[in-house]
């Protein structure tokens, strides 16, 4: 192996809790919600799957089918339907939908996994190229500055930057493209079967890991240094 692709949510990434996010959007907006009125209401948005990064929708209403189906190709059909998707819990401020979405994008909002900068800076040593392809609506390159990882990082293959959404064996080509590698010399690390296990058609490796919360997954990113 001498490229390694990996996602970022779930993978790299954890986003931070609902609750969590709530509370933040309501600070920014200088918006008082009652402790118990917030825990309903980020319970909520949690089974509505409003949270990018966070739990999938329990039911996607009839009118978001459409752009919640395309919405990793741009950056406008993200914000469509995530912001649809908050908008089906009642809010005490009109402005905290987009005030959601926003703090979604904040480097703050994300926590990497422990093993992450030693995986990533490892690969580096060793001149393995590295890409990170997701499907994803914002530019996530400041989260990893943030973070210092941006550093380790080679290329980003974003699908709204592509027009194209992972399980497309095209964003998997882009990557390997992009660093010069073979793409059955290439190992894709990903949290979901269904759109990181795409790379398998282009002859990638594919090695998947669970999407669990920080602290209960701390070293599930070491194996790839052994697969490379």
């Amino acid at each position: 192996m001498n490229a390694v692709l990996f996602d970022f949510s779930g993978t790299l990434f954890r986003v931070e809790t609902t609750e969590s996010w709530l509370r933040a959007a309501l600070d920014e907006t200088g918006t008082d919600l009652p402790d118990a009125e917030l825990r309903s209401a980020a319970a909520a948005l949690e089974a509505a799957g409003a949270l990018p990064g966070g739990a999938p929708p329990e039911r996607v209403p009839p009118e978001l089918a459409g752009v919640w189906a395309r919405r990793d190709e741009s950056a406008r059909l993200h914000r469509a339907a995530f912001t649809g998707l908050s908008r089906q819990v009642p809010l005490p401020a009109p402005g905290l939908y987009d005030a959601l979405y926003e703090r979604h994008m904040s480097p703050a909002a994300w926590s990497p996994y422990p093993d992450a900068r030693r995986v990533l800076s490892a690969l580096r040593e060793r001149g393995v190229g590295v890409a990170v392809v997701s499907n994803i609506g914002w530019d996530l390159r400041p989260v990893f500055r943030a973070h210092g990882l941006d550093a380790y990082v080679d290329a980003y293959v974003l699908s709204y930057e592509h027009g194209v959404q992972k399980p497309d064996p095209r964003l998997f080509a882009v990557a390997c493209r992009a660093l010069g590698a073979d793409p059955g010399k290439a190992l894709m690390v990903g949290d979901s079967r269904e759109a990181d296990g795409g790379a398998a058609a282009l002859g990638c490796r594919v090695r998947f890991v669970d999407h669990l919360p920080v602290a209960l997954r701390p070293d599930a990113l070491l194996p790839v240094l052994d697969l490379v």
